[in-house]
């Protein structure tokens, strides 16, 4: 671990089209090798076939609430404690929560096969919207392996 200064976090810059830093996190998040402009066009055509299939319209209000339906609130840390390790549930920092929910959602769309990731993005932003959904079952699963582990909560540190 460094002895030096804690690295500051710079401010997310909103993006450019729909002027949310959320958005801009999930265009990095999608971006694979650098190449910005493919991720954006990928998200902003999500956000069309969003605006089309929710019946409100507005693909930002969609985002938010299908990553309050992702985010997870509780997760599992391996701790070693005498030749042991355990899984000791933890509480997820609000940075973490928004950045493991983009995560799962993207890498779960890109699992998806036979579909461009423009209509698997907006597939599963729409499900988890909903609350279903792959994105939403894996954070049921890392809530039920966290409260399963409750008994090594005292472990924490």
């Amino acid at each position: 671990m460094s002895r030096r200064r804690r690295a500051e976090r710079r401010p997310q810059r909103p993006d450019s089209r729909y002027n949310s830093p959320v958005v801009n996190r999930l265009v990095n998040t999608v971006m694979w090798r650098g190449k910005k402009a493919t991720a954006q066009r990928i998200v902003y055509g999500a956000f069309a076939i969003l605006s089309e299939k929710a019946s409100k319209g507005d693909p930002i209000e969609v985002l938010n609430k299908a990553l309050d339906n992702v985010r997870p609130r509780v997760e599992v840390k391996s701790r070693r404690v005498g030749g042991a390790t355990y899984q000791v549930p933890v509480e997820v920092a609000p940075e973490r929560q928004l950045s493991v929910a983009l995560r799962w959602m993207v890498r779960l769309a890109d699992g998806r096969k036979g579909v461009s990731m423009k209509k698997a993005l907006a597939d599963e932003i729409f499900d988890a919207f909903n609350g279903q959904g792959a994105a939403v079952k894996k954070r049921d699963d890392v809530h039920k392996m966290a409260q399963a582990n409750k008994a090594f909560a005292h472990l924490r540190w």
